[in-house]
């Protein structure tokens, strides 16, 4: 693991205020269970309840005990699984939707601990008002960010369609602080977006696992062969893709795999939790709205395939790059992924409240558990030319505290360099400063020109330093 700064996580995974931060979804269906309850453990919940109304300094309200005691234990488990109250509930299911009330930012902490906007949703409030890439959040209504966590800012940046916030924006080469307030509206968020970088060459983004994500990806990839009937070569980017909806997930490996192609398992304690998904339209589609993929171009099978993944690709991003790269349908190009690799189903509790739970594990079609490990590139790849900037000093899935183990393989003892290795990070920050927010998918895109190269049979330049978690042993896993 990285030292102190990765360890404190300044350097996070981006997400989208207002909110699209990315939740797993499964297709399992609830089932009832009702083991004998500890009878003596509830008596103690109950004497501390009776103690705290009694004795607590001030009055407490009997439904905040009990929601902080849910809150408190399912939380307890691991850092995934949750208690979504009505708030949490509502943004859940409107980041899946690829629909939310905000300003339409994507973000994510900066190295002083700011919010740093990564990017701007095109016709956004911030698109408009002219927020940029790269700025900081250092203000929000006048009250400091720095000190409250990524999701709780988050929470402050959300609303109700119509009513405004006012942002505080540091900006390069700005001297004065700049004022933004901005009216709240429902973003449309695409997940997916594509274009001819070269004549030959394309690029198809996902951004992130959505409902929507498979009929615009179907969309895009069919716009791409009307520009080009005979692509050549496509880059598959994933990069800071954070996951999402597991038949979004399903439903773009299956547009690249052979039909009905086994795309990923799962194995839990319930027995509905004991899965196979296969690539066919029934575990990608919502709603019986017909199979987006079935139109595709059949020339999409073949074509020549880079998956660009890095440290912030994560949960339904790794299923998609760990099934293409089990099939050898495509060369796995960048940085280790994050390594979430479990399942959290959501169980309604009442009409606006349900827990988020941890119900089992998921595997690649070769039976690789990814859980704290992630998906260890074909050719490792910096985002840079001269090394791999702040995404080498992202937290990853083993740093998180209570992290679900990986139960293939053990995880790695190694130690990462610890000689100067505050110096080191700290040098890598005051390098990054100097730069240019990266675009994915513009001309200075140094990991998808390799991509390219790769793709053309030429030479592609390789991360100078290997990845510190141990790299699974393919050959020596059991097929699941």
């Amino acid at each position: 693991m990285m030292g102190k700064l990765k360890n404190t996580g300044l350097i996070g995974l981006g997400v989208v205020a207002g909110v699209a931060v990315s939740l797993q979804f499964s297709a399992m269906a609830q089932k009832t269970v009702e083991p004998p309850l500890p009878l003596e453990e509830l008596r103690q919940l109950a004497d501390v309840f009776g103690l705290i109304k009694s004795d607590y300094v001030e009055p407490v309200e009997d439904k905040k005990l009990l929601e902080d005691a849910i809150s408190g234990m399912v939380a307890s488990l691991d850092p995934h699984s949750a208690y979504l109250d009505k708030k949490a509930y509502a943004e859940l299911r409107e980041g899946s939707e690829g629909k939310f009330v905000g300003l339409g930012i994507e973000i994510g902490l900066s190295e002083d601990g700011y919010i740093k906007i990564v990017s701007p949703i095109e016709d956004s409030p911030a698109y408009r008002a002219g927020i940029k890439a790269g700025d900081l959040i250092t203000r929000l209504d006048g009250q400091p960010v720095k000190g409250v966590s990524l999701d709780d800012n988050v929470k402050r940046m959300r609303g109700e369609p119509g009513t405004k916030v006012s942002l505080t924006i540091a900006r390069k080469d700005e001297a004065q602080p700049l004022a933004f307030t901005i009216t709240r509206e429902e973003i449309h968020q695409k997940s997916v977006k594509a274009k001819m970088v070269e004549p030959g060459y394309a690029w198809l983004r996902v951004s992130q696992f959505q409902e929507p994500t498979v009929d615009d990806m179907a969309a895009q990839i069919t716009a791409l062969y009307q520009q080009d009937p005979n692509i050549k070569g496509m880059v598959l980017d994933l990069r800071n893709d954070p996951g999402g909806v597991l038949q979004g997930a399903i439903g773009v490996s299956a547009a690249f795999l052979p039909k009905d192609a086994a795309i990923v398992s799962t194995n839990g304690q319930l027995p509905d939790s004991k899965q196979v998904f296969y690539g066919r339209a029934e575990y990608y589609t919502f709603r019986s709205e017909g199979d987006a993929l079935a139109k595709l171009p059949a020339a999409i099978k073949k074509v020549p395939l880079v998956v660009l993944v890095n440290t912030g690709s994560a949960s339904a991003s790794e299923i998609v790059a760990g099934a293409l790269q089990d099939y050898k349908r495509a060369t796995i190009i960048g940085t280790q992924t994050f390594g979430k690799g479990s399942v959290q189903t959501i169980r309604q509790l009442t009409a606006d409240t349900a827990v988020k739970l941890t119900t089992a594990r998921y595997y690649t079609p070769n039976g690789r558990s990814i859980q704290a490990k992630g998906i260890v590139p074909d050719l490792l790849v910096d985002e840079n030319a001269d090394g791999d900037g702040l995404n080498g000093l992202r937290i990853r899935e083993a740093d998180l505290t209570k992290h679900l183990s990986n139960d293939r393989d053990k995880e790695s003892t190694k130690a990462a360099p610890v000689n100067d290795e505050m110096e080191e990070q700290l040098r890598i920050i005051a390098l990054e400063k100097t730069r240019k927010p990266l675009e994915f998918g513009s001309k200075d895109d140094f990991q998808l020109h390799q991509a390219l190269n790769h793709l053309k049979g030429l030479p592609v330049q390789l991360a100078k330093t290997e990845p510190v978690v141990v790299q699974a042993d393919v050959k020596k896993e059991q097929k699941k």
